[in-house]
């Protein structure tokens, strides 16, 4: 074999090569959430307002035991670029990675949440109505029509069932002021056309349901 024919014999093999290792790679899938990372980081500083078990320290902060993983994967990488606001936020996440994103949100996810009775079950009888009827007189639509009749949302979107319902409500009123702008704008207009009573209620209810 000529110099010539050997080069391209050589470089044929390193392709082929190459592919084999990619189609490797690929079979493989993407790479395992550290879970024992995420452990740490919880344990580091998330735990001080969510919960070393995602169950939060005040209804001011946010369950995110049972939260679908890439959505909260996709909040912190929102609070990290300031797509959400938040100073407090973006301080705790600015130096995490994307792989220690992705880790956090299977971590909280693999967290139960715990079932919680409402407050006021007439108020709760009321968000049950919204929650799965929306308002037909105001334009309100269904909120199940998105996160779903049981309210655990999709990869997307988030889990309500379990939250806390004063978070609820701030972040209802965080939509209608075009405050919180990171996510589906869908919710501006559902926002600004819940009145005080119908962002209490269904606030109310989601937080009963598990």
């Amino acid at each position: 074999m000529n110099k010539t024919k050997m080069r391209g014999a050589v470089a044929l093999l390193a392709i082929v090569g190459a592919v084999a290792g990619a189609g490797a790679a690929h079979a493989a899938g993407p790479a395992k959430p550290d879970l024992a990372r995420a452990e740490e980081i919880v344990g580091g500083r998330c735990f001080l307002c969510h919960g070393a078990e995602g169950e939060s320290s005040s209804p001011i902060f946010p369950r995110l035991a049972g939260q679908n993983a890439e959505y909260v994967a996709k909040q912190l990488a929102d609070f990290q670029s300031g797509r959400r606001k938040s100073d407090t936020m973006q301080s705790q996440v600015q130096e995490l990675t994307k792989g220690e994103m992705a880790a956090l949100g299977a971590f909280f996810e693999a967290k139960k949440p715990a079932p919680h009775k409402p407050r006021d079950a007439d108020l709760a009888g009321v968000g049950r109505y919204i929650f799965t009827k929306g308002n037909p007189y105001s334009g309100v639509a269904a909120c199940s029509s998105c996160h779903g009749s049981k309210g655990y949302g999709t990869t997307q979107l988030p889990r309500l069932a379990g939250q806390h319902p004063l978070y609820i409500e701030e972040q209802l009123k965080q939509f209608n002021k075009r405050e919180r702008t990171n996510d589906n704008a869908v919710m501006h207009a559902v926002a600004s056309k819940l009145t005080e009573l119908e962002a209490r209620a269904v606030a109310e209810y989601i937080g009963a349901l598990d």
